[in-house]
């Protein structure tokens, strides 16, 4: 079960939940994959709130 998320930020500043329940190496692929696509938008991964403390 995964613990991580990808989020996203839009050129506003209003940020999005993208991916959630994914193993960590999973989220950075997707993040990765998204920037690679030239938008001016900013992703990044985090610790989902459950999965947090482990």
């Amino acid at each position: 079960m995964g613990s991580h998320r990808v989020m996203r930020q839009d050129d506003n500043g209003n940020r999005f939940l993208v991916a959630e329940g994914l193993e960590r190496a999973e989220a950075e692929r997707l993040a990765a994959e998204f920037e690679a696509r030239g938008h001016k938008q900013l992703y990044w991964v985090e610790a989902d709130a459950e999965g947090a403390d482990s």
